[in-house]
């Protein structure tokens, strides 16, 4: 028996140009969303886009929903092509079922970039549609949409948040200036660079010697496309909970949105936070709680400002046990950036046979 799911390799040659339209529509509902995935849609006929929609935030319509609500007219759908970019959701949640509206909506062909990554959901979406007579192909540009949901598919599937160290260095690996020297170790754009990371996680984590040092807000400021209403939960870790009760996470507006964790090692730490819905935490020091991160194996991704400075002292950036030897192949897809004066390397961890 056939059937109706046709690999990514087959099919109309612009069905590449319309997923990437849909990633780019995904793309809108990044940091927005969690604990649920960024999802963007694109209703096309006869090589003409009819309507885009995403995902716009938890609890709200899905990616298809807000497409076929941007149609001119319902009856457009009927008979087009849908380009999502994460499987069709086939199970009630805070929303209906999207295979139920696209069958209903009279749509004939479905293309999906990435698949359920839930194991008890994975292609059922799928399998419901062939059911129904829609011709389905799947797998279009399967990597970028799923790397686009790296935290959400980690998450759900292990109960643990994505975890990126981030930390800025001199280029002898020092976290700070000379004493008397200005504060900031970056430059406005690394700086600013920093923030719209902080938009796009759930928390940020730093430790107690960081909070002394430091009073950090850890909140979004200056990203101007950011959710000022969304502010990402700032954890701390601590060993003996003598924390200063007037620092900025205790006092300001945000304040229900700290977390303090005493004494609890690290993987602890991140499965209590998976159990709040936290899907991505950004590690911003110091370096204890980095070593500890690393320790403990669970920093998937790793983000460095090199600024061009040379500070001495003692205070490394990452402390804990030495790395072994072969740890240096549990780096990957290493990239730079150059941010004004400073050099952004972004890295991907896996300790798979290390």
């Amino acid at each position: 028996m056939g059937t109706g799911i046709s690999p990514a390799a087959a099919g109309p040659p612009d069905d590449e140009r319309f997923m990437r339209l849909a990633l780019r529509e995904a793309m809108r509902g990044v940091g927005r969303t969690s604990p649920n995935p960024a999802v963007g849609a694109v209703i096309v006929r006869h090589g003409r886009v009819l309507a885009r929609g995403y995902h716009h935030a938890a609890g709200q319509p899905h990616a298809e929903i807000e497409a076929l609500r941007a149609l001119k007219r319902p009856a457009q759908a009927r008979g087009a092509t849908i380009y999502v970019t994460l499987e069709p959701c086939s199970t009630h949640g805070r929303t209906g079922p999207c295979t139920e509206a696209i069958q209903s909506a009279g749509l004939a062909r479905v293309v999906v970039g990435a698949t359920d990554p839930n194991p008890a959901h994975a292609g059922r979406g799928l399998r419901i549609l062939e059911a129904a007579g829609i011709e389905v192909r799947a797998g279009m540009l399967a990597e970028e949409c799923a790397r686009l949901n790296r935290a959400f598919n980690k998450w759900i599937v292990t109960g643990l948040p994505w975890v990126i160290a981030k930390a800025a260095l001199t280029l002898d690996g020092r976290f700070a200036r000379p004493p008397g020297e200005d504060r900031w170790l970056s430059g406005p754009a690394a700086r600013a660079h920093a923030h719209r990371q902080r938009a796009r996680v759930d928390a940020i984590l730093i430790g107690a010697g960081t909070l002394r040092a430091d009073n950090p807000r850890l909140t979004v400021r200056g990203v101007p496309d950011a959710d000022p209403a969304r502010q990402p939960w700032r954890v701390v870790l601590t060993r003996l909970g003598d924390l200063p009760a007037d620092a900025h996470v205790f006092t300001d507006e945000w304040r229900d949105r700290t977390l303090v964790f005493r004494d609890q090692p690290f993987p602890g730490v991140l499965r209590s936070l998976g159990a709040r819905g936290i899907t991505s935490v950004l590690v911003e020091g110091g370096g204890d709680i980095l070593g500890q991160a690393f320790d403990a194996r669970a920093v998937d991704e790793v983000q460095i400002y090199f600024t061009p400075w040379i500070a001495g002292g003692p205070v490394e950036a990452v402390a804990g046990r030495p790395c072994p030897f072969p740890m240096r192949s549990a780096v990957s897809n290493c990239r730079y950036e150059r941010l004004g004066p400073d050099v952004l390397l972004t890295a991907e961890m896996s300790y798979h046979g290390v």
